[in-house]
């Protein structure tokens, strides 16, 4: 059984991270994952009887997401809401009716009685947004990619770093349980030498929302628009880069790639089909690939080593010489217990006809949640109720979460150097001006 607060925000990570204390080398193992410090059930009892007053910017299909995992958190508090589009507003307050609605950020960030803000817009509303409130004294809490071209994700780096203010960026995988036990084997050696990683995201959907009218086009399809989205890198990618580059522990420093709308020319100006290559200075590569018109393959994440195979999405492993029970044995008696809350079903780790006699281990024991990506909003327990919940811990204590933020950079400054690299059709080196001291190359 998991552990609950009182109004069901679940502990399961925040007490693994407790306990890392406990195993072997568990300082080291905290060192390396120093965002998790303050994510123990301790610090959460710290501030039981005090709450963080929040407002949400953009109130969309993932602001109301957040809507739903804040409503869950006791130490927050929904105090404002904001949106330039009526209905996505009403929305919002159906959801939050003690909560005072605004369709100017600007205004809504004059108010004393807000501490945190979570920015839930478009993509090229990040910058200005996040800087506005930071100058405005409030803490952020920011939807990825970090913002829509390289000089705002500079320049929003530089500005923290002369902030007092607490700054957190959605990637979830960095508190998701399964990712952080993954990364501990992976740097212990568990499957060798790394020798590459591949990534992929498909999904069978257009990305285009219903326009009530057509002067609203880009307004609700923003993420079909160059002006206001950086495609399937900055949308799905930023998350795959950022755990490769984790498990690295450095930084690419070429990248290649080719970008197409192969099926949706439907006046779009995004890719709908992208295969970017990232190399790192040891000869590694991240294979990375991602389409929008076939759903068959789901989304994976596999780190590759001379001993084995890590499936993060999944939460699997695999070793190279292995000889226990079949994989497709467990997965039947798997699916019988109900171990997944979704089963995996459109990916390939099932097919030992395909793989051998590769078969799966758990990374975590019990139950745990996987995804096939196709959703294109979150699902349930994948981080995103953790960070979210830890961002309120800071709104309250003003302790920043280390590392986020420069995690955040490396990957949206990838993300956004892979779709460069495929309009321009050249190999790009790591551009010097926008390293930061962070990155290990």
């Amino acid at each position: 059984m998991k552990e609950k607060t009182e109004k069901g925000v679940d502990l399961s990570l925040r007490q693994f991270i407790k306990n890392l204390g406990f195993i072997t080398g568990g300082s080291a193992l905290l060192a390396s994952t120093p965002w998790l410090t303050s994510c123990t059930p301790e610090k959460l009892q710290e501030i039981s009887k005090e709450k963080a007053r929040i407002a949400i910017i953009g109130t969309g299909s993932r602001g109301q997401y957040h809507i739903h995992n804040l409503k869950e958190i006791p130490h927050a508090e929904i105090v404002a809401v904001c949106d330039n589009y009526a209905p996505n507003l009403t929305a919002a307050l159906d959801l939050c009716p003690g909560a005072k609605g605004y369709t100017d950020y600007r205004k809504l960030l004059e108010s004393k009685e807000i501490d945190g803000v979570i920015i839930a817009t478009p993509l090229n509303w990040h910058a200005p947004i996040l800087l506005d409130a930071l100058a405005a004294g409030k803490h952020v809490f920011c939807e990825k990619a970090m913002a829509r071209t390289l000089e705002e994700c500079k320049t929003i780096y530089n500005t923290y770093q002369q902030s007092d203010r607490v700054l957190y960026f959605c990637m979830q995988r960095m508190y998701d349980e399964k990712y952080v036990k993954a990364m501990q084997m992976i740097h212990s050696g568990l499957i060798g030498d790394l020798v590459g990683m591949r990534c992929h995201w498909f999904r069978n959907n257009d990305w285009r929302r219903p326009v009530p009218s057509p002067e609203l086009e880009r307004k609700i399809n923003w993420r079909l628009y160059k002006e206001s989205s950086g495609g399937l890198m900055t949308e799905l990618a930023s998350h795959q880069l950022e755990v490769c580059n984790w498990a690295a522990q450095r930084m690419p420093v070429s990248i290649v790639g080719m970008g197409d709308i192969v099926y949706w020319k439907d006046g779009r100006e995004v890719y709908d089909s992208v295969n970017v290559t990232y190399r790192y200075s040891n000869g590694n590569k991240i294979a990375y690939e991602s389409l929008i018109a076939n759903k068959f393959n789901g989304m994976e994440e596999q780190i590759l080593g001379n001993k084995g195979t890590v499936d993060l999405t999944k939460g699997l492993y695999y070793l190279e010489d292995d000889h226990t029970a079949a994989g497709i044995e467990q997965l039947l008696g798997q699916v019988k217990d109900k171990v997944f809350s979704a089963i995996p079903a459109a990916g390939p780790s099932w097919r030992p006809e395909t793989k051998g006699d590769s078969t799966p281990h758990y990374i975590i024991d019990g139950q745990m949640n996987v995804s096939n990506g196709l959703s294109m909003v979150g699902f349930e327990k994948d981080g995103s109720d953790v960070i979210l919940s830890a961002f309120c811990q800071s709104c309250i204590t003003g302790e920043k979460a280390k590392d986020v933020v420069e995690e955040a950079y490396c990957s949206s400054v990838l993300c956004l150097l892979g779709n460069q690299a495929m309009e321009e059709g050249r190999c790009i080196t790591f551009p010097d001006e926008y390293k930061i001291p962070y990155m290990k190359f």
